[in-house]
């Protein structure tokens, strides 16, 4: 089957499934059969395995031997003890980051507020570019954290405890009151390390990694309530 213009068609699959996925269209637990997002789509099924495989990747897709490929089901994790995990780790990284960061990686942290405010202006929250930015820059900026307050080695200690769908849940169900509230914690973090201030710094984290674990915890309150059978990638009509 030959897509109409530039984009390949496993490029578009991939662009589809997780535009699907992260609106919730794919429900979690969905199962991803390649022939029934063939159809859904207008693909054939070699793109569409190359989409599924590259979502595996950012772990937005699980793929077992007995059921196949479905939407990763992030309602089932202890979503209280991650965030609580992760605010000890990113709390003991931008303490060590406030007495070691230089000028210049402050500098580099100060264009990524930048940028992820412009995004903020400029594009329509929920859609996919907004998302895709948006979840970049932030890793970006909590990556330098990291780099700051020990190289490499604390980037991947802080990465084992950040899972990507869920940064990318909280990402495209952000409001502008949320979206705000993120940028205002992360300029306020800046101003604690040009103030040289562990306390500081380690405060304002702990209060935006709170504010994204609520996030969390509320919508998926919500999904639970609004949860109808799936068959094949496609929700089920819900029995009266």
């Amino acid at each position: 089957m030959v897509e109409p213009g530039s984009e390949r068609a496993a490029d578009r699959a991939y662009r589809l499934v997780r535009a699907d996925i992260l609106t919730g269209d794919l429900p979690a637990d969905s199962r991803l059969g390649e022939s029934a997002l063939g159809v859904r789509y207008g693909l054939s099924r070699t793109p569409v395995r190359e989409a599924l495989r590259r979502l595996q990747s950012e772990g937005l897709v699980q793929v077992s031997p007995h059921r196949g490929a479905r939407v990763f089901d992030w309602r089932r994790l202890d979503i209280e003890t991650i965030y609580d995990l992760r605010a000890v780790v990113e709390g003991f990284l931008v303490r060590r980051a406030a007495m070691t960061i230089t000028a210049d990686e402050i500098e580099r942290l100060t264009t990524l507020c930048d940028q992820m405010e412009e995004v903020a202006r400029s594009l329509p929250r929920g859609a996919p570019e907004f998302t895709d930015r948006t979840a970049e820059f932030n890793q970006e900026f909590h990556g330098g954290i990291a780099r700051a307050a020990g190289g490499e080695f604390f980037t991947g200690v802080r990465n084992s405890v950040v899972l990507a769908p869920l940064l990318l849940r909280t990402v495209s169900d952000y409001t502008a009151e949320d979206q705000a509230r993120t940028n205002h914690h992360h300029r306020e973090i800046l101003a604690a390390f040009r103030a040289r201030s562990p306390e500081w710094a380690e405060s304002v984290m702990l209060a935006h990694v709170h504010s994204a674990k609520s996030r969390l915890l509320a919508a998926r309150a919500a999904s639970q309530q609004e949860l109808v059978p799936v068959r094949d990638g496609l929700p089920e009509a819900a029995s009266s």
